[in-house]
C-alpha cells in the first residue's frame, strides 16, 4: 500500500485561526499501522497574529459533504471551500458533530474511517480509532474505554491533512462557544431515556426549570474550553498533557493506559459483491460480516425481487442472519483472536451459504444470535467527504448508547463502548488489556471495476446497521433506484421470527409477513431505530457527485464546486 504523500499546509484566515495555527505540530510522511499520540507542539504561539492571507481561490471540481446535521456539514464545506482536503473536512466536521450531536459521538468516544485518497481505492486505508479497556483489563461498571476519537483525528490529519490543525477545530469551538440552535433531536434526547439526569445535573442543557427545547441557544463553554486546548497545546494534551490529568480521574481511565493508546491502520476489508467492491472497516468492526451479508444477498438474487416485496425482505434478512451468526461467533480483535476475514469475504463461499439458507425459512427456530439481546442503541454518526481531487472519507464515530455512559468530564460524554463486550458475547469478543470490542458501526465505500469510489456510505443505528446498509445498496445498485430514493425507502430489521419495520411499510407487505408467520413489530420513528445513512453518490467519469439527506433524522448533505 503507498504511503500517503506528505501533506502541505495552508495559510490560515482569521485572527483566532492565525493565533491558534502556530501551536501545532508537523506531520510525518507516512500513514503508521499503529499510531500513538503525536507529541505535543513546543512552538510558543506568537504575541501578535500575522497579516490575514489573501481568500483561497474555489477549488476547481465537485466537492461535497454529508453528514448528521447542517452545522456539521457547514464546518466541512467551510474547510473545503478554503483549501482544505476530504480529511481535513472530515475531521472538522467530526469534531463540530460533537458539538451539536452530543448525544452521539465526540471526544470521549471513539469510531473507524477509510481513506481513499484520489478516488483510487488500490490506495485505500482503514483506521480503528475505537475505545479501549485499560491496561488493568477491568471494565467498569460505566463501560468507560480509553477514548480514541481525539488520536483518530490526530493520526488522519497528520497522514493525509493539508489544513492546519487548528483550522479543522476553528469551526467546531465556534459552534460550542456562540451556541447552535438545539434541533428537535437533541431537544427529545434530553426528554428521554438518561436525557432528564443529564438536564438536572448540567444547567447548559436546561433553560429554566425544565430541558432546553427546539430552537434554544445551547451554549458549551466547557466544550469550548477543551476544544481550544486541543487546539493550542495539540492532540497530545489529551493523552499525556493538561487534559490528560483531569481525565486519570475517571472510572476506567488511566494515566499509562491514555498515553499507550494507539490508533489501528491498515489495508481495509475488501469483498467483490456483483460489479462492484466494497471496502469495509477493519475486525472487530462488522466490516467481513457487512460484506459477506451483500455477497449473500446477491447470491440470494435480492437483486431480481421488487424492493418492496415479501421476496425482498426474505432475502435480505436470510443474508443479514448469515452474517449475524458471523458477528456472534468468529468476529473479534485481531490482536487477540484470529478472525477468518478472507472465507468472511469469499463470494464462492458466501454463494454456497446462500444455497443453503434458500431452503430454509428465514428465521430457523426462532432464536437469535448472541449479539441480539440488549445490543440496539440506535445513536452514533456517520459522515462522508468527497474534496476536488476525488479523495474520498466514510467516517462513523460514537459514544455507543444515547451521551454513552452520560458521565460529563471537562464539556463532553464518555463512552460506554466497553459494554459491547457483555451485548456480543461470544468466545471471540472478551476483554482484556488494550483490547477492542466487538460493535455494529460500518463506514463504507464501494468502488467500480476500475477501483474507483462510486459510492461512500454509512449509518447510525447499532445493531440494525447492517440491513440498513443493505437495503439502501440493493436498492441504489440493484435496482437502479436514486440515491434519494434508496434512502427514503422503508426499512426493516428480522431479530428472530420478529420482523420489526418502519411505520411507512405497507399495510399489504405487513399482512404478507404476518402470514409467513412472523410477528410484525412497528417500530416508532421517534425511537430513530433506523438510523440516518450519510452518503455521497460518485460519477467516476465526470466527478459529479449526488446525495441525499436522510429524513430520519437531522441530516443534511451539500454539494458544490465544478
Amino acid at each position: 500500500m503507498p504511503a500517503p504523500t506528505r501533506p502541505v499546509r495552508l495559510a490560515l484566515t482569521g485572527l483566532l485561526v492565525a493565533a491558534l495555527a502556530a501551536c501545532t505540530s508537523s506531520q510525518p510522511q507516512d500513514a503508521p499501522s499503529s499510531t500513538p499520540p503525536p507529541p505535543a507542539p513546543t512552538t510558543p504561539p506568537p504575541t501578535t497574529a500575522p497579516p490575514e492571507p489573501s481568500p483561497t481561490p474555489e477549488p476547481e471540481g465537485q466537492y461535497g459533504v454529508a453528514a448528521g446535521d447542517p452545522a456539521a456539514v457547514a464546518a466541512g464545506m467551510g474547510v473545503l471551500q478554503s483549501g482544505g482536503n476530504a480529511v481535513d473536512a472530515a475531521v472538522a466536521a467530526a469534531f463540530a458533530v460533537a458539538v451539536v450531536e452530543p448525544f452521539a459521538s465526540g471526544i470521549g468516544g471513539g469510531g473507524a474511517a477509510i481513506v481513499v485518497p484520489g478516488g483510487d481505492g488500490t490506495r485505500a486505508v482503514a483506521y480503528d480509532y475505537r475505545e479501549v479497556v485499560a491496561d488493568d483489563g477491568v471494565v467498569p461498571p460505566s463501560g468507560t474505554g480509553i477514548p480514541g476519537f481525539v488520536a483518530g483525528m490526530a493520526a488522519l490529519h497528520e497522514a493525509h491533512g493539508q489544513a492546519e490543525w487548528a483550522t479543522v477545530l476553528a469551526p467546531a469551538i465556534a459552534l460550542a462557544e456562540e451556541g447552535h440552535p438545539v434541533s428537535a433531536m437533541l431537544a427529545r434526547r434530553l426528554r428521554e431515556d438518561v436525557g432528564p439526569g443529564i438536564v438536572a445535573e448540567l444547567p447548559q442543557f436546561r433553560s429554566g426549570n425544565g430541558p432546553l427545547a427546539e430552537g434554544d441557544v445551547l451554549v458549551q463553554e466547557d466544550l469550548a474550553r477543551t476544544m481550544r486546548t486541543l487546539a493550542e497545546e495539540g492532540p497530545a494534551s489529551f493523552y499525556t498533557g493538561s487534559l490528560a490529568e483531569s481525565l486519570t480521574g475517571v472510572q476506567g481511565i488511566d494515566a499509562g493506559s491514555l498515553a499507550g493508546y494507539e490508533v489501528v491502520s491498515g489495508e481495509p476489508v475488501r469483498g467483490v459483491v456483483g460489479d462492484h467492491e466494497v471496502l469495509a472497516p477493519l475486525p472487530p468492526l462488522p466490516g467481513a460480516p457487512m460484506v459477506q451479508m451483500l455477497q449473500v444477498a446477491h447470491a440470494l438474487d435480492a437483486g431480481s425481487a421488487d424492493p418492496g416485496s415479501l421476496e425482498f425482505v426474505e432475502r435480505v434478512s436470510r443474508a443479514w442472519e448469515v452474517a449475524d451468526e458471523s458477528t456472534g461467533s468468529v468476529l473479534g480483535d485481531p490482536a487477540f483472536v484470529d478472525v477468518p476475514v478472507t472465507e468472511l469475504t469469499d463470494p464462492r463461499r458466501n454463494a454456497a451459504l446462500a444455497e443453503d439458507v434458500s431452503a430454509q425459512a428465514s428465521g430457523g427456530d426462532g432464536t437469535t444470535s448472541a449479539g441480539a439481546a440488549g445490543d440496539t442503541a440506535g445513536n452514533t454518526t456517520h459522515i462522508s467527504v468527497v474534496d476536488p481531487t476525488g479523495t474520498a472519507v466514510s467516517m462513523t464515530n460514537t459514544l455507543t448508547h444515547w451521551f454513552g455512559s452520560a458521565d460529563h468530564h471537562a464539556g463532553f460524554f464518555l463512552n460506554d463502548q466497553l459494554s459491547r463486550f457483555s451485548a456480543i458475547e461470544s468466545p471471540a469478543n472478551r476483554p482484556a488489556p488494550g483490547r477492542r470490542s466487538v460493535s455494529w458501526s460500518a463506514p463504507l465505500v464501494v468502488l467500480d471495476d476500475d477501483a474507483r469510489v462510486v459510492l461512500v456510505i454509512g449509518s447510525p443505528g447499532g445493531r440494525f446497521i447492517p440491513n440498513i446498509l443493505t437495503t439502501v445498496y440493493a436498492r441504489w445498485a440493484w435496482h437502479g433506484q436514486s440515491l434519494e430514493e434508496a434512502v427514503a425507502a422503508p426499512r426493516f430489521h428480522l431479530e428472530g421470527r420478529t420482523m420489526q419495520v418502519e411505520e411507512s411499510l405497507p399495510g399489504e407487505l405487513r399482512d404478507r409477513l404476518a402470514g409467513r408467520g412472523y410477528a410484525v413489530e412497528v417500530v416508532p420513528g421517534s425511537t430513530y431505530a433506523y438510523g440516518s445513512v450519510n452518503a455521497l453518490e460518485v460519477d467516476p467519469g465526470s466527478g459529479r457527485l449526488a446525495g441525499a439527506a436522510d429524513p430520519r433524522r437531522e441530516a443534511d448533505y451539500a454539494v458544490a464546486g465544478g
